[in-house]
C-alpha cells in the first residue's frame, strides 16, 4: 500500500475513533487547528428526515421543509443529523419560493457545521440563489413574487466570497457580480470588480475577457467632450495594451479602430477647450491647446482647424512661453464650457 494512501485511511480511522473533525479557522493573521465535534458525517437513521427528503424530491417543498423544521425544534444543537436536516429545510424553501429564507438557512447550516459534507453543497445552493435574483426572480410579498432582489442578489454573491475566499465558487460569485453590472450599465462598479477579479486571480484563463469588458466599462463612463476626460484616458491606455498583449483579441473585437476613435474624442476635447479660452480672451491658453492637439493628433480635422487659427494671433503672441498652471493657468471646467 502506499504511504500517502495508508496515511489518508489512518487520518480517517482517528477521526472516526476519537469521534472529532481537525479544521482550521483563521483568526486575526494565523490559522488555528480546532478540534470540532464530528455529529455530521455518520449515517443517522431519522425517519422525520427521510420523510422530508422524500417530500421535497417529489416536489412539496412547503412539506418537507415543515416536516424538517419539526425534526429540529425537537433536536438539540448538538443532535447528529442538524446539517442535513437544516439541508432539506433550505431545499424545501428553495422549492417554495422563499429563496432569502432558504439562504439564511444554508448559512445557519454552514456558520454551526463547517466541517459538514454538505458545505459546499450549501455554498453552491446560495450561489444559485443569488444568481437567480440577478437574472430577474422575485421576492415573494403577500404571496405575490413582486419585490426586485437584485440588490439582494449581490449582497449573496458577496457573503459567498467572504465565507468561501479563494475558492473556485468565490472567484464565479466574484465574476458574476461584475457581469451583473455590466448589464445593468452599472459601469463604475463593474470596472472596479473586474479590476478586483484581476487582482484576486491573476492567472485565470478568463482574464483577457475580464481585461476587455473592464475597458469598455471604463469607456462607457466618459460622457462627452464637455466632461471630464479622466474615464477616457484609463480606458485608451488599457485599450491599447489590450492590443500589445493579445493581438487576435485587439483584432476581433475592433480595438485599434476603437483607439483611434477614442483619440478623435480626445482631439475634440483639446480643441473645445483650445476654442473657449480664445473665446474668453486667454490667447495664450488657447495658443497652447491649439499646438499640443497638433502635436499630439496631427491627421484630426480638429487639428487642421488648429493650424488655421495660430494663424489668426499675432506673432508676439505665438512667441512667448507657454502658460504653467503655477500661473494660473487650468483647464475650463464643465460650467465655463457651457456659459460660452
Amino acid at each position: 500500500m502506499r504511504p500517502v494512501l495508508a496515511l489518508a485511511i489512518l487520518l480517517t480511522w482517528s477521526v472516526a475513533a476519537n469521534g472529532e473533525t481537525t479544521t482550521w479557522e483563521l483568526r486575526g493573521d494565523r490559522w488555528i487547528q480546532v478540534n470540532r465535534p464530528t455529529t455530521t458525517t455518520a449515517p443517522t437513521d431519522e425517519p422525520m428526515l427521510d420523510i422530508a427528503q422524500r417530500l421535497i424530491v417529489a416536489g412539496n417543498g412547503k412539506a418537507g421543509a415543515k416536516t424538517a423544521i419539526e425534526w429540529l425544534l425537537r433536536k438539540s444543537k448538538d443532535a447528529p443529523g442538524r446539517d442535513r436536516a437544516l439541508m432539506l429545510v433550505a431545499e424545501g424553501y428553495f422549492l417554495d419560493g422563499k429563496r432569502v429564507d432558504s439562504f439564511f438557512y444554508l448559512d445557519e447550516l454552514m456558520d454551526e457545521h463547517p466541517e459538514s459534507p454538505l458545505y459546499q453543497r450549501a455554498l453552491q445552493l446560495q450561489y444559485d440563489i443569488a444568481d437567480a435574483f440577478l437574472n430577474g426572480y422575485k421576492r415573494v410579498f403577500l404571496y405575490w413574487a413582486t419585490l426586485d432582489a437584485t440588490d439582494e442578489g449581490v449582497d449573496m454573491l458577496y457573503r459567498i466570497q467572504q465565507r468561501s475566499p479563494g475558492s473556485l465558487l468565490a472567484e464565479k460569485a466574484l465574476l458574476r457580480t461584475a457581469d451583473f453590472y455590466y448589464t445593468n450599465s452599472d459601469y463604475d462598479f463593474a470596472a472596479d470588480a473586474y479590476s478586483a477579479y484581476m487582482k484576486s486571480y491573476p492567472r485565470s484563463p478568463l482574464i483577457p475577457q475580464v481585461r476587455l469588458r473592464r475597458a469598455y466599462a471604463t469607456l462607457a463612463q466618459f460622457r462627452g467632450a464637455r466632461y471630464d476626460a479622466t474615464p477616457l484616458i484609463d480606458a485608451r491606455a488599457q485599450l491599447v495594451e489590450l492590443t500589445s498583449a493579445y493581438p487576435d483579441i485587439a483584432q476581433d473585437e475592433g480595438l485599434v479602430d476603437l483607439v483611434r476613435r477614442v483619440d478623435d474624442t480626445f482631439a475634440q476635447k483639446i480643441y473645445r477647450q483650445a476654442d473657449f479660452y480664445r473665446r474668453t480672451n486667454e490667447p495664450a491658453a488657447a495658443i497652447y491647446n491649439y499646438r499640443f492637439l497638433i502635436a499630439t493628433f496631427p491627421n484630426t480635422p480638429e487639428a487642421r482647424k488648429a493650424v488655421q487659427w495660430l494663424k489668426t494671433f499675432s506673432p508676439q503672441l505665438l512667441a512667448a512661453k507657454a502658460p504653467r498652471r503655477s500661473s494660473g493657468y487650468t483647464p475650463p471646467t464643465q460650467a465655463d464650457l457651457e456659459a460660452h
